[in-house]
């Protein structure tokens, strides 16, 4: 076939380690088994422009190239974006060159589509960015946990924040509202949690048959009946934060799994600002072409705006 007629998927950081078989009956459109092996047998689909075997496993930053007779699930041509929306996204952008993308991620968006959801900021990107070959996320916030959101535009920047990440060179703090007065004396977190899965929601219990993790919570402000903190996570597990800050009797504000729901439908903001008081609000690195230290911050939501207004 002509070479118009392929297409291209990168493989991200969330598709990594999945066998190519199982990937492609999730991302493409009712193919049935025997079809599928054939597509591999024949070329149809093939990972960096070879075959494969049906129990090939996918890596980051493979390219997986199929044909136009083959249609995917939720393709970005389904996003569509005018210019009001383009600015709106663009304006989101807080630093930018040749090997990073760094952004305030707003409240309310997922960082990837999946779980009934097109699409995700991920997605909105690769469209905005369609010229650029690569672009992939190098970690994940929550949907409504707004701040920083870092991408690679280079599958050597990944490489490189991930080999940061795993190291501990790279600090990260989040900015939160927590319920209640916290003690001068709670510095540092440390317990093990462990994940369940409860009606199809993943849910973090402190339980000694979790893994270890540490949270500092450092005092900033008293606001009536609520304290601002900043928030270090040391280590990187899924809920850290709202699960320590539930554990030492100060949940956040406005969190719908962990936090305190009597004491937050008694905070008189409209509905549409009560997402949790959670931002990711600063970051340092060290720049993978230069090696030099880099510090972002982004600016607070206004759902701060509006409970430092209403409280």
């Amino acid at each position: 076939m002509h070479k118009k007629n392929i297409f291209n998927i990168k493989i991200t950081y969330d598709d990594q380690k999945q066998r190519i078989d199982n990937f492609v009956r999730k991302k493409f459109h009712k193919i049935p088994k025997n079809a599928l092996y054939k597509m591999l047998r024949t070329g149809d689909i093939k990972i960096n422009t070879k075959k494969i075997q049906p129990d090939y496993k996918l890596e980051v930053g493979d390219t997986l190239s199929y044909y136009k007779t083959i249609k995917l699930k939720n393709n970005n041509k389904n996003i569509l974006l005018n210019n009001t929306m383009k600015k709106k996204f663009l304006s989101y952008i807080l630093f930018e060159d040749n090997h990073l993308l760094i952004l305030n991620k707003p409240t309310g968006i997922p960082v990837h589509g999946g779980s009934g959801l097109k699409f995700g900021i991920i997605e909105i990107f690769r469209l905005l960015y369609s010229h650029s070959h690569f672009l992939e996320l190098i970690h994940r916030i929550d949907r409504n946990t707004s701040g920083i959101l870092m991408l690679a535009k280079k599958k050597s920047t990944l490489k490189n924040i991930h080999q940061q990440f795993r190291e501990n060179k790279i600090f990260k703090s989040y900015t939160a509202i927590l319920h209640g007065i916290l003690d001068y004396n709670i510095k540092h977190v440390s317990v093990p949690i462990y994940k369940n899965m409860k009606n199809g929601k993943k849910i973090i219990t402190v339980n000694p048959l979790g893994k270890q993790s540490t949270s500092t919570f450092k005092f900033k402000k008293k606001i009536n009946q609520h304290t601002l903190v900043e928030i270090i996570p040391r280590t990187g597990r899924t809920h850290q934060i709202r699960v320590h800050a539930a554990h030492i009797g100060h949940p956040i504000v406005f969190d719908d799994i962990y936090g305190h729901c009597k004491l937050d439908n008694n905070i008189q903001v409209k509905k549409k600002y009560k997402q949790i008081l959670l931002h990711a609000s600063k970051i340092i690195f060290y720049h993978p072409d230069n090696n030099k230290k880099y510090h972002i911050y982004a600016p607070l939501e206004d759902k701060f705006i509006k409970f430092f207004q209403n409280i």
